[in-house]
């Protein structure tokens, strides 16, 4: 989309607006923008005019959805140009540039409000700035041979001996092809389900390709800050990928009414990489719907004690899809392991858009020692030691004014907020830690660091360490 991504057009309008006028005043907004009609996300409006004919004809013709927001949504939004007549009438100060800004989640007005006799517009958009490609182990595997990594989430001292030699083990299979039954059934066993539920995948990253590919979604959602992998999967698939983006403020807890009604895919982290919010399930179960592919990415479910919340191993909610690793609680990234939980008929369709033989012999072995019940036992009780050092490391942040933590932390990591992040980095850094920096999510910006949680010898040497980074970049 050139400068730009999640490009929004808000539009208000008279009763009876003809669909001719809305489509003119929109090709001119953009025109003023030097932007072409490809570029554009979604028209956005407030709800008492989403069944407007002419709008929704409108959005009919540039082959966009239409986006309706509740009047009172649209009111919390400030606008540069409200109007008193505007309030009375719809509920909101501005329809067009408050939905237009709704719509873009976070975005910035490009063009504030254009009126033609029967309708107003404006245009909003949010800069391209977020790298959705770059992860934690950027901070480590370029110069960082010698730092202490808590840039990557993967738990420390992993794999486990006994892993590592039932992975060994499977070498000696390695001129067979792989087959993946074994694994796939205990799996399936380890979360109560039958095997036609169950697609392992060569780690989580694969199964949002699959998602992103075979699941045929023409409204896709994203709720973020999350993991970005799921929406640059979208993206690179020819899909428009619409935001929702949870606020600071609201501690990054969803809110199930700003996902809209129309999404027919929907994304959600839980807990959430990078917040490390622990969304009630009752909030995710609530955006299941029928003809919706609700996605729940529970990649770090298993660090968090008793795997409360999960939806793992659930079948009365339609379309859910579970996403699983196993690559961070054992030390696995390198040998890319993990699986989907669905409904059959969903399986079988993301199973048909993968290559033949996707698990490699050494995986699976590794995933069928993962679900036994020694490794759960081992799981749970490494949940229980991070939850301990995570309250350690928390009560040491709460030490610093300088520093905020946004949202309850529930996963092996933790999201700060800090003036001068990128200085406070690069000096942690200098001082023997990799970070990860948090502008690469979409709803963060260059105030944000993420901290994995490790062990409370080496928190105390981290806290130490940005005290020094701290004194050094105060102004």
């Amino acid at each position: 989309m050139g400068e730009y991504e999640q490009v929004v057009v808000g539009v208000g309008a008279r009763a009876g607006v003809s669909a001719a006028e809305v489509c003119t005043l929109v090709e001119e907004t953009l025109c003023a923008a030097g932007l072409p009609v490809a570029a554009v996300t979604a028209l956005a409006t407030v709800e008492s005019k989403a069944g407007e004919p002419g709008i929704a004809e409108a959005a009919k013709r540039f082959g966009l959805p239409l986006l309706g927001y509740p009047a009172e949504e649209l009111a919390r939004v400030a606008v540069p140009h409200p109007a008193q007549a505007v309030q009375e009438a719809t509920g909101t100060p501005s329809v067009a540039e408050a939905a237009a800004l709704a719509g873009s989640g976070g975005g910035h007005l490009l063009v504030a409000k254009r009126k033609s006799a029967a309708a107003t517009c404006a245009l909003a958009a949010v800069l391209e700035a977020h790298d959705l490609r770059h992860h934690g182990d950027a901070e480590v595997v370029d110069g960082g041979a010698g730092l202490v990594d808590l840039a990557v989430n993967v738990r420390t001292g992993t794999p486990p001996a006994w892993l590592k030699q039932r992975i060994a083990d499977s070498l000696d299979t390695l001129a067979a092809y792989p087959d993946g039954r074994a694994a796939r059934a205990a799996v399936a066993a380890r979360h109560g389900l039958p095997v036609e539920r169950v697609l392992l995948t060569a780690g989580a990253a694969e199964a949002f390709v699959l998602v992103a590919r075979a699941l045929g979604a023409v409204r896709p959602v994203v709720v973020h800050p999350q993991f970005t992998e799921p929406e640059a999967a979208l993206r690179d698939a020819g899909h428009r990928v619409e935001r929702v983006l949870l606020r600071a403020e609201d501690g990054f807890r969803l809110d199930p009414a700003l996902v809209p009604p129309e999404a027919d895919l929907v994304v959600v982290g839980n807990p959430t990489n990078p917040t490390s919010v622990l969304h009630p399930a009752a909030d995710l179960v609530a955006l299941a719907r029928p003809g919706r592919i609700l996605v729940v990415d529970e990649a770090f479910m298993d660090a968090v004690p008793g795997e409360r919340e999960a939806l793992a191993g659930r079948t009365d909610v339609p379309g859910l899809v579970v996403l699983r690793s196993l690559t961070k609680t054992w030390g696995l990234a390198g040998l890319r392991i993990g699986y989907v939980l669905a409904e059959p008929e969903v399986i079988a369709r993301l199973a048909a858009a993968q290559p033949l033989w996707p698990v490699s012999s050494p995986a699976l072995a590794a995933a069928e020692a993962c679900v036994s019940p020694r490794a759960l036992a081992e799981a749970e009780a490494a949940a229980e030691r991070i939850a301990v050092d995570r309250a350690h490391l928390l009560a040491g942040l709460a030490e610093f004014e300088e520093i905020s933590v946004c949202g309850a932390a529930q996963g092996p990591f933790v999201l700060i907020r800090v003036e001068r992040a990128a200085e406070v980095r690069t000096r942690l850094r200098a001082l023997g830690f990799a970070v990860r920096r948090g502008d690469t999510f979409p709803g963060l910006d260059r105030s944000w660091l993420r901290l994995a949680v490790r062990d409370r010898a080496t928190t105390g040497r981290l806290l130490q360490a940005l005290d020094h980074a701290l004194t050094l970049t105060s102004p």
